[in-house]
């Protein structure tokens, strides 16, 4: 045993370069598979394990105390079904605007109404988890709920219609998974919050033996109202929605982040296979001597399988400590994107990727070494000391054709280095094989990424359609403005008189329903032109005038109805018909259409929901524009402010979760064209410092050996992105019926020419940049040096 330990010591410290790819190797292998594994344990059923976690409620109920009795909300915390119950909780709803110390939105400009909560962070039901900044130390201080704040931490908003015009400073950001509050101060703070001659109102939360559905959830919900006098609930809540979005946000992840699992599996398998067996067959030659010095066969395998497990072991505990903490902040935006989950990677994943990492290496390590182990004394001194051109050619059959391959591209019109650089790979072909598939799992990875982070931007942008415009025309969100009517035609008058105005169009929610819908779908109606809002088509078209519709996803799978199907439209005992003409992306149950489709029914429009959105021509100046323009649509109680750019927290995560993966998916592929170049360039160092004897120059040298390469870099190139793009034509509408919808042909052909050439070359470049450092290395020996190594 004792030299059994020096040999794998002295096989360990002999090849330092080497050693030190194969534990970089190791590593990146490690901490990809981590990360990806982490991930789809993350995305399986995160809102449940933090509902159990924070004690969620299932039903968030606010009452209002002039109309109920202590004694009788004691009661209806022990109404049928209810297996707990937390509070009373002082709840006050306040119309907030934006503080001094606010830059976004400008200071003084209306917040939404929101409902905030006094009350402790922890508690019997739905603990509240900081996510940013600290938790409320006293008056003068909000947290409000992550995901959904109006202001950033540092912040502040101020409550001008109270006494003493109060303000609060944003301290942190928490989550609910009950979502049971907009924001929370200190209960002591309630009473300065609360308009004089009213009473703080009353939250409760509450928990069920039987919530699993809605009509279980309706039942509860029943149960607590037929308990307290009728009018004392002034809002009701139930978790099923938080849910339901939460659950289908994580169903998102899955296929993405298992494309990139299976890749970042197989490459792991293929460089550890690259670089354990080309350490082993290297190392031929030794092998004999040992087998010379008395080495059995199976205590040269154990040798072997030693040499390798050593790098292969410190790169694996390297790769689970850079997995986890990497996970720190990848796994936090998956946290916040998918509402709850896990915020670290469990120890039985850690387990499972360094056993199997380890096994990968011992399966990799022990057949090379066997085969070895098996070659009779005298033939591996020999063959250890042949080169891989002569074993070739003295084999005769394959190898022999690899030989006049060779010959054929010794003839090419080129400069003789660069002919021997492209002729290199033929000498060991199944390992230029290996690392060429390793280099174009490397090149679908970033196509796939690439071709993602298109398609989820895309994607994005019609979600958002909603909210286009580069100025916003609607009522004060704080409802400081009361809007019984607006003068449309005024507004719009205004609007198209203001230099600088490109288009406009202007939509508004109705009263009127579909037939047979039961009142779920909301009904848009739109005024002026569409066409630049950026809402994107799944199918047929945009309606283009009366008695036409566009609607969603939602709708058509809830009224199993299709593209061109005729629906009627009613309210207040009218009807009319209107026929789909498209379909329109959108996560929300919704039917578009024109103004004049709503002529028949004579249904009013609510002047307070109305929203006017404006395209300004290139080079006009937001901020003047936007002042101009509120000046003259104040008067008729509107306000004109600059459209918000929203960052979608589920885009954000995905975006960067594909981009950390590409980035250690490419670094394990890099490794391995370097392994392989270093072995093939340390193989045939006699015959570069003969060819360096006969003249070849440190610059010629460095050609030959990236030459070498860049046939599989191009041809991983050529290969991989096809693959890559077949990926994502999968990944993407597998992705999009998680969540719901239909995939946009613009959101899915995002391949354009000008993305394909770069992604081609890709595979070039990386294994270009793979085979640098060998390169350099050989220009570098002496001849001398060369010509003296075995």
């Amino acid at each position: 045993m004792s030299a059994m330990s020096k040999v794998v010591r002295a096989g360990v410290g002999r090849k330092r370069v080497q050693t030190l790819v194969m534990v970089l190797t190791t590593m990146m292998s490690v901490t990809a598979c981590i990360l990806a594994l982490g991930l789809l344990v993350a995305a399986q059923g995160p809102y449940e394990r933090s509902f159990t976690d924070q004690h969620g409620a299932h039903l968030n109920v606010v009452y209002d105390q002039s109309k109920v009795s202590p004694a009788q909300l004691a009661a209806a915390a022990h109404a049928p079904g209810v297996t707990a119950s937390a509070g009373p909780l002082p709840a006050v709803t306040v119309q907030p605007r934006s503080g001094p110390e606010t830059t976004l939105p400008p200071a003084g400009s209306p917040l939404p109404s929101m409902t905030l909560v006094g009350r402790a962070q922890h508690g019997p039901m739905d603990d509240l988890r900081i996510t940013k900044g600290r938790w409320i130390a006293g008056p003068g201080e909000v947290v409000f709920l992550d995901g959904h704040s109006p202001l950033a931490v540092g912040d502040s908003m101020e409550l001008p219609d109270l006494p003493g015009h109060p303000t609060l400073k944003v301290v942190g950001l928490a989550t609910s998974v009950s979502w049971s509050a907009d924001g929370w101060v200190a209960p002591e703070q309630v009473a300065g919050l609360t308009a004089p001659g009213t009473t703080p109102a009353a939250q409760y939360l509450y928990r069920f033996a039987h919530a699993g559905s809605d009509a279980e959830m309706e039942a509860d919900h029943a149960a607590i109202a037929a308990a307290v006098p009728n009018g004392a609930i002034t809002k009701a809540t139930t978790y099923r929605p938080v849910r339901e979005e939460a659950n289908r946000t994580a169903s998102t992840f899955v296929p993405f982040v298992t494309a990139f699992g299976v890749l970042g599996l197989a490459m792991s398998v293929l460089i550890i296979g690259v670089v354990v067996s080309g350490a082993v067959s290297a190392a031929t030659r030794r092998i004999g001597i040992l087998k010379s010095l008395g080495f059995t066969p199976a205590q040269v395998a154990r040798a072997y399988v030693g040499q390798a497990l050593i790098p292969a072991g410190i790169g694996t505990a390297l790769g689970v400590l850079g997995g986890n903490l990497l996970s720190v902040p990848v796994l936090g935006i998956a946290h916040k994107a998918l509402r709850g989950g896990l915020l670290g990677i469990p120890i039985w994943v850690d387990v499972v990727v360094a056993v199997a990492a380890l096994g990968a290496v011992v399966g990799t390590a022990l057949v090379p070494a066997l085969r070895a182990g098996r070659l009779r004394t005298v033939e591996a001194l020999a063959v250890g000391r042949t080169a891989p051109g002569a074993k070739r050619a003295a084999a005769g059959g394959a190898a022999g054709l690899m030989s006049r391959v060779q010959d054929l591209i010794g003839r090419l019109p080129v400069p003789r280095a660069l002919s021997l650089g492209l002729a290199s790979p033929l000498n060991r072909p199944g390992r230029s094989a290996t690392t060429a598939a390793a280099v174009v799992l490397g090149t679908v990875g970033v196509t796939l990424c690439v071709g993602l982070t298109l398609s989820l931007s895309s994607l994005q942008d019609g979600l958002e359609a909603d909210r286009a415009g580069k100025v916003v025309v609607q009522a004060p969100f704080d409802g400081s403005k009361p809007v019984d009517h607006v003068d449309e035609a005024a507004v719009v008058k205004a609007i198209e008189s203001r230099p600088g105005t490109k288009a406009w169009y202007s939509s508004v929610p109705v009263a009127a329903t579909v037939a047979g819908n039961t009142g779920r779908t909301e009904v848009v109606a739109f005024a002026g032109d569409a066409s630049w809002s950026g809402f994107q088509l799944v199918s047929g078209r945009w309606f283009h005038g009366p008695g036409e519709v566009t609607v969603s996803a939602a709708f058509l799978r809830t009224d199993q109805k299709k593209v061109g199907d005729t629906v009627t439209l009613t309210d207040h005992g009218r009807n009319t018909p209107a026929k789909i003409i498209g379909e329109v992306l959108t996560t929300q149950d919704v039917v578009f259409t024109d103004r004049s489709s709503l002529e028949p029914l004579g249904g009013a429009i609510h002047a307070e929901a109305i929203s006017f959105h404006i395209d300004l021509t290139p080079g006009a100046d937001v901020k003047a524009y936007t002042d101009g323009l509120d000046a003259a649509v104040s008067p008729m109680g509107l306000s004109a402010d600059p459209g918000e750019a929203h960052i979608n927290i589920v885009v954000l995560a995905m975006n960067t979760l594909a981009a950390t993966l590409t980035l250690l998916l490419s670094v394990v592929a890099g490794l391995g064209v370097l392994n392989t170049v270093l072995l093939d360039t340390r193989e045939r160092v006699h015959d570069l410092g003969v060819l360096k004897a006969l003249g070849m120059s440190p610059r010629q040298t460095t050609g030959m050996v990236l030459t070498s390469v860049c046939g599989s870099g191009l041809l991983a190139g050529l290969v991989g992105v096809p693959i890559g793009v077949m990926v994502h034509h999968l990944v993407m509408p597998a992705m999009a019926n998680a969540a719901g919808i239909d995939v946009p042909d613009v959101d899915l052909t995002v391949f354009a020419p000008s993305v394909v050439g770069p992604l081609i070359l890709g595979g070039l470049v990386l294994a270009l940049v793979g085979a640098l450092l060998p390169a350099t290395w050989a220009a570098r020996t002496r001849t001398v040096t060369a010509l003296r190594t075995e």
